[in-house]
């Protein structure tokens, strides 16, 4: 058993950094297509993606792709070649396992479907929820995960429970054959070998955004959040 990491070797061989880039670049690809646009440069895509240049001319060099000089990438064959790299141009069956507000709320995101995912199980603990209809789909109870697991061919599970019980939910999740794991309970898992799990932690996302935030509200602040004046190299 392992606990989660999100910074190992993407088995693809392409940098982890690189991996967690790519959706981004599919992203500026689809919105620059929708524009119109044919072609385009490394530093017009790299603007629309918000990264240096340099970088994404090299995380494209994993795919394969460097461009035609003077002329660019082709908007539509790169948007191809990312999508085929990352998976998104199949269809991927998820269940959602907590039906809170959050669970709800992803149930509910419409924008799941044209990016490769579709949403096929609802699950909760909570014996009085079960029946209740969110779109076309009814709330199971958290007992019939394992069946809906497989009979929905689910690939990807999403905890969106309380913290206390995303352990046991991703164990349940696992051994009814899940092997792809998004988190947004307040845990760390434990997960098997060639189970990949990815941690979406809100409160440390806002947090991240507050010393950023104290930072401009503090002239002179140095790298510790302290005054300079205070701070005494080692």
């Amino acid at each position: 058993m392992r606990a989660q990491a999100n910074g190992r070797p993407a088995s693809s061989g392409i940098p982890e950094a690189t991996v967690a880039r790519l959706p981004v670049y599919l992203r500026a690809l689809t919105a620059l297509g929708e524009s119109g646009l044919r072609t385009v440069s490394s530093e017009q895509l790299a603007t629309a993606a918000g990264v240096n240049s340099a970088k994404l001319r090299k995380d494209l060099s994993y795919l394969g792709s460097y461009g035609t000089r003077g002329v660019g990438y082709d908007v539509e064959y790169l948007r191809y070649q990312i999508a085929r790299e990352i998976g998104v141009n199949q269809d991927w069956a998820v269940v959602i396992v907590g039906i809170g507000n959050l669970g709800q709320a992803l149930s509910n995101y419409g924008g799941f479907r044209s990016r490769g995912f579709r949403i096929v199980a609802l699950v909760d603990g909570d014996a009085s929820r079960v029946g209740e209809m969110h779109g076309d789909l009814a709330i199971a109870h958290i007992d019939e995960l394992d069946r809906l697991v497989v009979e929905r061919g689910c690939s990807i599970g999403v905890i969106a429970t309380p913290g206390d019980a995303a352990q046991a939910v991703a164990d349940r999740l696992v051994a009814a054959g899940v092997t792809s794991i998004l988190n947004f309970a307040p845990a760390v898992l434990t997960v098997p070998e060639g189970v990949d799990v990815r941690k979406v932690d809100l409160s440390i996302e806002l947090q991240i955004l507050a010393y950023h935030e104290q930072r401009k509200r503090t002239p002179g602040a140095d790298r510790e959040g302290l005054p300079s004046e205070q701070v005494v190299e080692s």
